[in-house]
């Protein structure tokens, strides 16, 4: 049984709890602590206030939510809530996902990355701070975009690391996912089919990937 975390210290010393490695070294946390710790100063720096919500790092202004620090398998990340609503010159924002509205991230995979970075990061928190009283709205999601079911948006309201690391999944791996979600005829069964591969969308795995 995992244990999520109640502070910041602890996701960074003992991982986040979200699967069956949490807790142990081979949490994907830990190997991205030194770039963590760097992010984490940057923001507490700009004067937010730092919170765990959804078992991650999340960082406030007046009980708003403004970014999420977290670490995923193959990087770890500063996602802003807003994020399209932010100028981005250099180009290092992302969509997590082919379906993300408002959230945008820059993934970081070094220290030195960040060093190379900090102006323009630093701007962003700044950038998104002011937004957050700007009375910014998401965009639409497009009419193309697959439906995803409403267990799946639930999923994702309560934990945005988990709508995240989904949306960071290939679109054909994305496209499994909801398939086999949608399939349920039952809210109950989709919300079980949701739980049950949890923990392999925050590894990143495919519905059919092998671990």
């Amino acid at each position: 049984m995992t244990i999520k975390p109640q502070s910041v210290d602890d996701y960074l010393n003992q991982g986040c709890g979200r699967c069956r490695l949490g807790g142990t070294p081979e949490c994907k946390v830990h190997p991205w602590r030194k770039e963590l710790d760097q992010l984490r100063q940057m923001m507490l720096d700009s004067g937010l206030v730092e919170e765990i919500k959804w078992g991650v790092p999340c960082y406030c202004l007046e009980g708003k939510n403004i970014a999420v620090v977290a670490a995923l398998k193959d990087f770890c990340s500063l996602s802003f809530f807003k994020g399209a609503g932010l100028p981005d010159p250099q180009g290092i924002l992302e969509k997590p996902g082919p379906n993300s509205q408002a959230a945008r991230l820059v993934k970081i995979t070094s220290c030195s990355q960040i060093e190379k970075l900090r102006p323009a990061l630093m701007n962003l928190i700044t950038l998104a701070i002011a937004l957050e009283g700007s009375g910014f709205q998401a965009p639409k999601q497009t009419p193309d975009a697959m439906e995803q079911p409403q267990e799946l948006l639930d999923a994702f309201s309560k934990e945005p690391d988990f709508q995240h690391a989904f949306e960071a999944l290939t679109p054909g791996r994305q496209r499994g996912y909801l398939l086999h979600f949608s399939g349920a005829k039952q809210s109950k069964t989709r919300a079980d089919r949701i739980e049950k591969q949890r923990a392999r969308i925050l590894d990143g795995l495919g519905l059919h990937d092998t671990p």
